[in-house]
């Protein structure tokens, strides 16, 4: 129920944002649109929202899982809507093939659709096209599509969702299907306000299809961006498919964490596809463990976040492991080519890493511990037990003092050495510029006019970025995770933050402009993350990157 009403009040909350303003018009000319006062014309706005509720629920779930599954590009989904959106405007056009579109629907009940069926159509298409829109639960329902976890209680999140969306988008229908019963004007010229509604279904689809609506929604603020993240927040942390006394301590440390707590037993590691640093890269088991104390650490090589918080696991695992203290960190894929064993090596090897690490390719273990998160750490005791819970970076130093307190609980009077003296890197400020993804999958902060779309285009650069985007010049191929320079291929960034990383990858050369100095970066090799900008304090600025032809960009990350 916590997650209905989270997902509930979420979709309502999203379906008064910015992200809706460019469907609005087609909702509500499209609940007006079926003429006269009919049984069929009174029906059509809820079959409008019905249709977009069902569509986008199913499509949001399980996309991924189906495009996977049909071998697929990640956007097929969108282009569907769009080209649904395009023929039922030209049914609206062009009455004949509006009929013969409404055909296969004439074999569902006459009770349950009446006869205004290209309303249901129409939702359909906008369903799939309002995907995008997911906001605050859309990290919730990503990683349950992407690992192919997906419970009832994902389902209700994504259901509870898709109702609460509806329910304001249901008001604009309403409202414009009471506008043409109240205005004669409409009855008398049916056939006009029907072109009219084809021509704006028409230019939606148009508009959505060079992203032309990003710049409405970019020029507009988002009024509901604080609430939409506490509800992201929320969302992964409310209780999920694992045992009620590890769903509360994963609560917990979202909120913060506690001291030492009952968490139950900890999960075997499973799936593990190979192991990197034992002998012989033999598999560790949990078993084989007991008696010991053990940090397991869900880490990739390439999230800025782990690579801060991976050398304290590191200085524990050192100055501990002759007192008892084990460490595994389970290596779990957020890009694609974090999926390549040779690249995990390498770079676990960069972080110099030295404990044992499992490679968690198929997301069995991640999902055996119904973890959500990069980085995250579970302590466990020489029993077995879970005893806490860790999420992001930050508090190494309570976390060290629980390890040491199961270390001793261990082994009575044993001595330990001092504590370690890693620097906490964490990043404080809550301005920071977030995680800044370039790949069309995941893109969110690029402020050009040029089509982000997949594909090779030519993007003239706008003079001026605003804080928090980025914007692109020269050639560039725009790719699900990634975009690749091409000629005069260049990056402009304004953010704000101490430390600017890009993860990027190839062979060729980076040459960084900001503040009237440069400097050039050698890159090779699989992607990876580099320093292209480093400040005294956390400020704002603005960094240009020339990126050689070739190269492949994956995000911007701050520090």
């Amino acid at each position: 129920m916590t997650l209905v009403l989270i997902g509930l009040v979420g979709g309502i909350i999203t379906g008064v944002s910015p992200c809706v303003l460019p469907v609005l018009p087609v909702v509500f000319l499209g609940g007006g649109s079926a003429g006269p006062d009919t049984e069929s014309a009174r029906r059509r706005p809820y079959l409008v929202v019905l249709g977009l509720a069902l569509s986008f629920a199913v499509f949001t779930l399980f996309g991924s899982l189906i495009l996977a599954s049909l071998h697929l590009p990640q956007d097929a989904i969108r282009w569907l809507g769009l080209a649904l959106l395009v023929l039922v405007g030209l049914a609206l056009l062009v009455p004949p093939l509006g009929h013969l579109i409404e055909r296969p629907f004439y074999r569902f009940p006459q009770r349950a659709l009446g006869t205004g069926r290209g309303g249901f159509l129409l939702g359909i298409a906008l369903g799939a096209v309002f995907v995008p829109c997911a906001g605050p639960v859309l990290a919730a329902i990503i990683v349950a599509g992407a690992t192919g976890h997906i419970g009832l209680r994902t389902i209700g999140l994504t259901a509870g969702f898709a109702v609460g969306t509806a329910i304001p988008l249901l008001a604009f229908a309403l409202a414009g299907r009471g506008m043409t019963k109240r205005l004669q004007a409409f009855r008398r010229h049916q056939g006009a306000f029907r072109a009219v509604s084809g021509i704006v279904v028409i230019a939606l689809a148009v508009a959505l299809t060079f992203n032309l609506s990003d710049l409405i929604q970019r020029d507009i603020p988002n009024y509901t961006g604080a609430i939409g993240n506490s509800l992201e927040k929320g969302a992964a942390a409310a209780p999920k498919d694992s045992s009620v006394s590890l769903q509360a301590c994963q609560e917990a440390a979202y909120y913060g964490g506690s001291g030492l707590e009952e968490c139950g037993s900890a999960p075997a590691f499973s799936g593990i596809q190979q192991w990197l640093n034992t002998p012989g890269g033999k598999p560790v088991t949990l078993a084989s463990l007991r008696g010991t104390v053990i940090i397991v650490d869900f880490w990739a090589y390439s999230c800025i976040n782990c690579q801060r918080e991976l050398p304290h696991v590191e200085a524990w695992y050192k100055d501990y492991a002759s007192d008892g203290l084990e460490v595994v960190g389970v290596h779990t894929p957020e890009y694609a080519f974090e999926h390549v064993p040779s690249n995990v090596e390498v770079g676990a090897r960069r972080l110099g890493l030295t404990f044992p690490i499992a490679l968690d390719n198929s997301y069995d273990t991640w999902n055996a511990y119904d973890n959500q998160s990069w980085p995250a750490t579970y302590l466990i005791d020489a029993r077995g037990q879970i005893r806490h819970v860790t999420i992001g970076e930050g508090d190494y130093t309570q976390e060290e003092q629980l390890i040491r307190q199961l270390l001793v609980a261990a082994r009575p009077g044993l001595k330990l050495p001092p504590p370690t003296s890693v620097p906490d890197r964490t990043p404080e400020d809550p301005a920071q510029t977030p995680e800044t993804y370039l790949g069309a999958e995941r893109e969110q902060g690029y402020a050009g006019r040029t089509a982000y779309t997949i594909g090779q285009h030519q993007f003239k650069p706008l003079g001026t970025v605003p804080l928090d985007f980025y914007d692109l010049s020269g050639t560039w191929t725009i790719g699900q995770q990634s975009i690749i320079a091409g000629k005069d291929a260049a990056i402009t960034l304004a953010y704000h933050a101490s430390y600017v990383y890009l993860d990027v990858g190839g062979t060729g050369t980076l040459t960084v402009s900001a503040d009237g100095t440069g400097k050039v970066i050698r890159v090779s090799g699989a992607p990876d993350i580099y320093t292209i900008a480093a400040q005294a304090a956390i400020q704002n600025g603005t960094v240009t990157v020339r990126l050689s032809p070739g190269l492949a960009a994956y995000s911007f990350t701050f520090g």
